[in-house]
């Protein structure tokens, strides 16, 4: 069947698209070049409900289908991807403490998520383990009505503003790895929690992206998340599936901000006395762009509809995370041809898309890494294609 967006949807989409056009898109590019955190655009955001995207209505949020997820991150993204990230994570985490957590862990957590009073994130990566989750060391201990939870976690966005974090633990030495391992919603102002370091990153400025390291702290029993040790690798992956939606959204975004940056300057730049989008080889350059984009775009819509029949959707996500991706990155780079000498400029837009643009292909689990998780699901007879 043909996916068609709902008339509220719709609506949703345009009032995203005008608050990208007038609070984004006039300061991206000088707040990214400055390293400015964007506090004007998140309190914003805020006001708009977007930080309880994934919060249930009863506790306050918006409960988005996740087709509507993917729009707002296609649309953020498509004014600064960095800004996206600080509801990205945050999102995440929010799903997944309604989802997994107990009723006391939602009662207390989530009205203030919803509202942005609090924010959260999710610290999974390790220094020696990211792809890899069953290799991470963090260990936490049982003491008594607490663990003790030691490690350091790494790529943590929203690290300085995460009210709780969500920390992937092990809280057991079971083999197979997954049966050990545990969520602990940490409260940040514990004893032996701290930031690190914040890492350079070549693009995806505006968020910040931490280290954290846990020295001892000393977590209640009351925050593992769900009440119950040893689910935290089949929350996780729950909760990334959702996670790729947000990448392939946000891929989308910039592809097709870099697309119109280079439709527009094939409209106005001339050469030989007429706009270079006469020519036949600007020509295939846009027809290219806005075909992938499209399909990425469909191809996110469609993972996002599955995901709201309840269905499982490892392989959708992960198709709609990997094509998305390599598309913003084609898209960033044929941007940057059709602009000449100035898309090498920090004056145009088109050289942030262009260093936004990997993050999609290497977070969330690497571009190899979905390739593999669809070829499994295809193999196995799990994978259905088709809507």
């Amino acid at each position: 069947m043909d996916f068609e967006l709902t008339d509220e949807q719709k609506a949703f989409r345009e009032s995203l698209r005008a608050f990208v056009d007038k609070e984004i898109l006039p300061v991206a590019t000088e707040w990214e070049h400055s390293g400015r955190y964007p506090a004007e655009i998140i309190g914003k955001m805020k006001q708009m409900g977007l930080f309880g995207l994934s919060v249930p209505e009863e506790y306050g949020g918006m409960g988005a289908d996740m087709v509507s997820l993917a729009l707002v991150f296609e649309e953020i993204a498509r004014g600064w991807m960095g800004v996206a990230g600080t509801i990205g994570s945050h999102s995440l985490a929010c799903w997944m403490i309604a989802r997994h957590g107990t009723e006391e862990q939602k009662e207390r957590h989530l009205p203030d998520l919803a509202g942005g009073v609090r924010r959260t994130a999710i610290a999974l990566t390790e220094p020696g383990a990211g792809t890899d989750l069953q290799g991470i060391q963090t260990r936490a201990v049982r003491d008594g009505d607490h663990y003790v939870v030691t490690g350091t976690k790494t790529w943590i966005t929203n690290a300085r503003h995460a009210d709780p974090l969500p920390v992937l633990v092990k809280t057991s030495a079971e083999d197979p790895a997954h049966k050990g391992m545990s969520v602990l919603l940490v409260d940040p102002s514990t004893p032996g929690f701290s930031i690190g370091r914040d890492l350079p990153k070549l693009g995806y400025k505006g968020t910040e992206t931490c280290e954290v390291v846990l020295d001892a702290v000393r977590v209640p029993v009351s925050c593992l998340l769900g009440g119950v040790e040893g689910r935290g690798m089949q929350q996780v992956l729950g909760g990334l599936e959702i996670g790729r939606i947000n990448i392939a959204a946000r891929a989308v975004g910039v592809a097709q901000a870099a697309y119109d940056a280079a439709l527009g300057y094939a409209r106005e730049r001339t050469a030989f006395g007429q706009p270079i989008a006469g020519f036949q080889a600007i020509q295939l350059k846009l027809a290219d762009m806005a075909t992938e984009i499209q399909a990425a775009r469909l191809l996110t819509y469609w993972a996002a509809a599955r995901a709201d029949r309840g269905e499982r959707v490892d392989m959708e996500a992960g198709m709609a995370k990997y094509f998305a991706s390599e598309v913003a990155l084609k898209a960033s780079l044929e941007s940057m041809r059709v602009h000449g000498g100035y898309g090498y400029s920090q004056e145009y837009v088109v050289e942030r898309l262009y260093r936004d643009a990997p993050l999609m292909a290497i977070g969330e689990g690497t571009n190899d890494i979905q390739r593999m998780v669809i070829a499994r699901a295809l193999v196995s007879g799990k994978g259905r294609l088709g809507w």
